[in-house]
């Protein structure tokens, strides 16, 4: 399998994610951009655990590479360059790389309201992930 680079000259790759390490699956990064803009990188093959923003809309613009989005009991979306995903708060999902390709999306939340928080649940199985393919 010939895997997808993405040019990090464009979007930064950041830094090792290890504050959230424990809720992925494979190694991602994080750069913080402006106005509380963070840029996401994953490896291939890379994915965050299920998980739910409480009082939140959390909002992926992709920008490199190809990945995936999934919600609880939905089939999975492919993710490239321009795809803007709005995720209602309280959906369940998860996104990630391709398994084939590094992946960059841009990530932010609005219509936040007091009390917003993020619970991460169960990591997504390999069964599930490998439905993509």
């Amino acid at each position: 399998m010939e895997i997808q680079t993405v040019d990090f000259n464009v979007w930064p790759k950041g830094e090792y994610n290890s504050a959230y390490a424990q809720y992925f699956t494979g190694n991602s990064y994080l750069a913080t951009l402006a106005g509380g803009v963070m840029n996401v990188t994953f490896e291939p093959g890379c994915r965050n655990n299920w998980h739910i923003h409480h009082k939140a809309v959390q909002v992926l613009i992709c920008v490199a590479g190809r990945g995936w989005y999934q919600e609880w009991g939905k089939e999975a979306v492919e993710l490239k360059p321009g795809v803007v995903i709005v995720i209602p708060a309280e959906v369940k999902h998860w996104h990630g790389a391709a398994k084939d390709s590094w992946f960059q999306h841009l990530t932010y939340h609005k219509d936040v309201q007091d009390g917003a928080s993020n619970e991460w649940l169960e990591a997504v199985t390999d069964e599930i992930y490998n439905l993509r393919y």
